[in-house]
C-alpha cells in the first residue's frame, strides 16, 4: 500500500481496508496512552508506533494477553522482517508474554504471512472486519433507553463493560474502562432498563474512521435488543460528526461457535469487507 494514499488511484476495497486498519490502530494507541498514570503502572501499559502500525502492550493484563496487540502493519509502510524484529523487540522489552499481530489480508507485501512465520508467530482465530462509507442511519427497536454516558457513569460503565465481555473484575480492567468517558475522541453509551445500566458501548473517532469500539451487555440481560440499538445510535452520531467511514469487527463464527454479534452487524447494514486472521507471537 506504500504511496497509495490518493483516493483517485486506489479502489474501494483498499480505501475500506485502510480506514479499518488505521482507524483501529489509532483506537488501540489512544486506549492505552490516555489511561491515567495509575492505570498505566498497574496494567503495565506501553505503546509504540513502528513500521506504520501501532503496538500496545499491557504486561499485567489480567485476561492473559487480549490487550497485547499490533495493528496497522503493511498499510502506510511496507512490512519487512526488520519491522517485525523491532515490534517483537519492543514487546519483549515491555514484558509482554505474547503479542497478537493483526495484519489485513491486503497488506503490503503479499508475502506478509511468510514474514510473520519467520518472526515466530503462529496463526490463531479470525476476526470479521466491517467498513461502511457514509452509512445510512439505521433504526433498531428496543424498550431499553439508549443514551450517552458521562464521567459520572464511569464506574458503572467499567463494571458492565468488563462483565459483558466476560473479563475479570480483579486486576484493574474496570478501573481502566471507567476512565473512557473522560477521554477526548471517545463517546460512551449505555442501555438502561429503568435506572439500571445493563449494556455499554464505545465510539472512537479519528481522521481515518469512526470505530464502533466495543459493546457489551450483562449476560443475564441479553436478548432485548441492546446491542443493535447501541450500534444504531453510534452510527447516527458518527454520521452527525461527519465521519466518512464507520468500521467495526467481531469474531468469525463456526457451526460450533456461533456469534450473534456478527449477525447483528450484518442486520444493521454494515458492510462486511474481509476476514483477518490473528497471529500470536510468544516471548521466549
Amino acid at each position: 500500500m506504500t504511496d497509495q494514499t490518493d483516493d483517485r488511484e486506489i479502489g474501494d476495497d483498499v480505501r475500506a481496508m485502510r480506514a479499518t486498519e488505521l482507524g483501529e490502530a489509532e483506537f488501540v494507541l489512544a486506549r492505552a496512552e490516555r489511561a491515567s498514570a495509575e492505570t498505566k503502572q498497574r496494567l503495565g501499559l506501553r505503546t509504540a508506533r513502528i513500521g506504520g502500525g501501532v503496538v500496545a502492550v499491557a504486561a499485567n493484563d489480567p485476561t492473559g494477553g487480549f490487550f497485547n496487540v499490533c495493528v496497522g502493519l503493511g498499510q502506510d509502510e511496507r512490512l519487512t522482517a526488520a519491522v517485525l524484529e523491532e515490534v517483537t523487540a519492543f514487546a519483549t522489552e515491555a514484558q509482554a508474554p505474547l503479542l497478537c499481530l493483526q495484519v489485513a489480508p491486503g497488506a503490503d507485501p503479499e508475502e506478509w504471512a511468510e514474514l510473520l512465520t519467520g518472526a515466530g508467530a503462529a496463526p490463531s482465530r479470525s476476526w470479521v472486519k466491517f467498513a461502511t462509507e457514509h452509512p445510512a442511519v439505521p433504526t433498531a427497536e428496543t424498550a431499553l433507553r439508549i443514551d450517552r454516558l458521562g464521567p459520572e457513569h464511569g464506574a458503572d460503565f467499567g463494571r458492565v463493560f468488563t462483565l459483558g465481555f466476560g473479563m475479570p473484575l480483579e486486576g484493574g480492567l474496570p478501573e481502566w474502562f471507567a476512565e473512557i468517558p473522560t477521554w477526548e475522541g471517545f463517546t460512551t453509551y449505555g442501555a438502561w432498563d429503568d435506572d439500571e445500566l445493563i449494556g455499554a458501548a464505545n465510539l472512537f473517532v479519528s481522521e481515518h474512521s469512526a470505530v464502533l469500539a466495543g459493546a457489551a451487555t450483562l449476560p443475564e440481560r441479553r436478548g432485548r435488543g441492546a446491542q443493535s440499538a447501541l450500534m444504531a445510535r453510534r452510527i447516527a452520531d458518527a454520521h452527525a460528526l461527519g465521519a466518512r467511514w464507520v468500521t467495526s469487527e467481531t469474531g468469525a463464527e463456526t457451526p460450533e461457535t456461533p456469534n450473534p454479534s456478527l449477525h447483528n452487524m450484518r442486520r444493521i447494514g454494515l458492510s462486511e469487507r474481509y476476514e483477518r486472521q490473528n497471529w500470536i507471537w510468544r516471548r521466549g
